[in-house]
């Protein structure tokens, strides 16, 4: 796996406070990397010091192989969960003059700039001031800001924040297309389902460490439990269902007495869902049999809480 960022045992103290506590992470090429966490875990720390903005006081952090340095930065690109554009200056003169800190000529910064306008629909925007657009308006011309300068990296921290459903979905749209085109993105945010839809790969911080990292996908394989949710209809109604819980664990059962239908969840104590299912087909004819995978919000929480209890 070709990664573009790996940070190697970081630690970061503000006075007695340990923000970092030896972090490792490796952000593969290519990907979106969820970096999840509670308020407070580290989550911030952490991308500042990827920034440059503040350094690790113990550990190392490599960007494409070699020692990170501070002309790196022209590869990165961050958008903050708090903005930072100046109200009384025009959209366009900014915008301008933020993508030549970045290092992009007047020209090339304009040309860019008008197609980005023009494919987020905000052409008319060019001369209204920052302080007449509102926070979500504001949020598009600092989504543009961030990627002008097509950046190796890009570092989102809640990039949905002020957004209206129907621009959440563009920019979700957005980040999902510079992924295509080869960028590696870190994704910061509290909202799960947006991790469901983007992220590959993820990372969950803790009172300043790292408690869980890997492959959603993986992840979630781990997590599962032998939960099956069941649906099925039998002329024998509720016996069936006392028969089932005489062999296994039911829960949230439900029996619709006139269409004879039940329903129910059902755990395992091993990997053996062949043989509950070959039951359930003696018992009735079975409408739905669909193994229970836990959601990211829900790997989440749990392992919090598992390492709130063992701390």
């Amino acid at each position: 796996m070709n990664t573009i960022l790996v940070a190697k045992e970081v630690t970061k103290r503000f006075g007695n406070y340990t923000a970092l506590d030896s972090v490792s992470l490796e952000i593969p090429e290519n990907c979106i990397y969820g970096l999840l966490g509670p308020n407070g875990a580290g989550k911030t720390t952490l991308i500042r010091i990827i920034n440059q903005i503040s350094y690790p006081d113990q550990g190392a952090l490599l960007f494409n192989g070699e020692p990170l340095r501070p002309e790196h930065i022209t590869q990165i690109g961050y958008l903050p969960e708090e903005r930072g554009l100046y109200k009384s200056m025009k959209v366009g003169e900014q915008a301008l003059y933020l993508a030549q800190l970045k290092g992009l000529d007047k020209r090339e910064a304009k040309k860019r700039l008008l197609y980005w306008f023009e494919r987020l629909e905000i052409g008319d925007w060019w001369n209204k001031k920052v302080q007449e657009l509102s926070k979500g308006m504001a949020q598009k011309i600092q989504f543009v800001v961030t990627v002008l300068h097509e950046p190796r990296l890009l570092i989102f921290d809640e990039p949905f924040s002020g957004f209206d459903p129907i621009n959440a979905s563009l920019i979700k749209d957005e980040i999902l297309a510079l992924k295509e085109k080869g960028t590696s993105i870190i994704f910061s945010t509290h909202r799960m389902e947006s991790v469901e839809e983007l992220c590959e790969h993820i990372a969950l911080l803790h009172r300043s460490e790292k408690i869980l990292d890997g492959r959603l996908s993986e992840i979630k394989k781990a997590y599962k439990n032998n939960t099956f949710r069941v649906a099925m209809v039998s002329d024998r109604g509720t016996s069936v269902l006392g028969e089932l819980e005489e062999k296994f664990k039911l829960s949230q059962t439900e029996f619709d007495q006139e269409e004879k239908q039940l329903g129910f969840t059902v755990q395992l104590p091993s990997d053996d869902s062949r043989s509950l299912l070959s039951a359930l087909s003696e018992k009735g004819r079975v409408q739905r049999f669909e193994e229970i995978v836990p959601s990211a919000n829900d790997i989440f929480i749990r392992t919090v809480k598992e390492k709130g209890n063992n701390g």
